[in-house]
């Protein structure tokens, strides 16, 4: 897109004239010249300076004035809704607004640091295991006792090297025989990080008297 600057510093160039040629011919110095080629409206202190210089440094090059200054009312324009939509945001950052945005930030970094540490947890810590039935462990009668258990979804169970499948709760259920006196029953997990957990559960069944 062209620029104020960048037509008047081809043309400069063009008709082979130096910013101190600029300078003599129309008696404004070379920095100010320079700013202007650069479109740093920001050097100067006034809009009617900048037009001024900017409708001399024009004749002198032979263009038309007129259209030099309306490109440049286009950039300063933009310029200046640039400027006052940054007025208008820093208007509603109010110091206590942008202390809620702060504090706000800070518990959302937390909670994020504070999430991601429980699931890096989670994730190295081997397989847990909740015995849901039965809930004692002195039987009588029974023969064989159905063992339900829950663990995590995503762990492999083997009991009495048997492979057992839960579902997608995690329960799973397992039919373990009974002889008189203690029986011992082993559950082997092995998590999906590859971290194992091995339970033992003591079941005595007592003669009927």
């Amino acid at each position: 897109m062209l620029s104020v600057g960048g037509i008047l510093q081809k043309e400069r160039i063009i008709q082979g004239l130096t910013l101190l040629d600029i300078e003599k011919k129309i008696k404004v110095r070379e920095k100010y010249l320079l700013a202007i080629e650069e479109n740093n409206w920001d050097f100067f202190s006034s809009k009617i300076y900048i037009t001024g210089i900017i409708k001399n440094y024009s004749k002198v090059l032979g263009l038309d004035d007129r259209k030099i200054l309306a490109f440049f009312r286009r950039d300063y324009e933009k310029k200046d809704d640039v400027r006052f939509k940054e007025k208008i945001s820093q208007r509603y950052l109010t110091p206590e607004t942008k202390q809620v945005l702060r504090t706000g930030f800070i518990f959302l970094v937390l909670f994020f640091i504070v999430y991601f540490g429980y699931q890096l947890l989670l994730y190295f810590s081997p397989p847990k295991l909740t015995i849901l039935s039965p809930k004692t462990n002195n039987l009588t009668r029974e023969n064989n006792v159905k063992i339900l258990g829950k663990t995590d979804k995503d762990a492999m169970i083997v009991i009495s090297g048997q492979r057992i499948y839960q579902n997608k709760d995690g329960q799973f259920e397992y039919d373990f025989p009974l002889h008189e006196g203690v029986n011992k029953l082993t559950i082997e997990l092995t998590g999906a990080n590859g971290k194992k957990t091995t339970v033992e559960k003591l079941f005595t069944k007592k003669s009927p008297k």
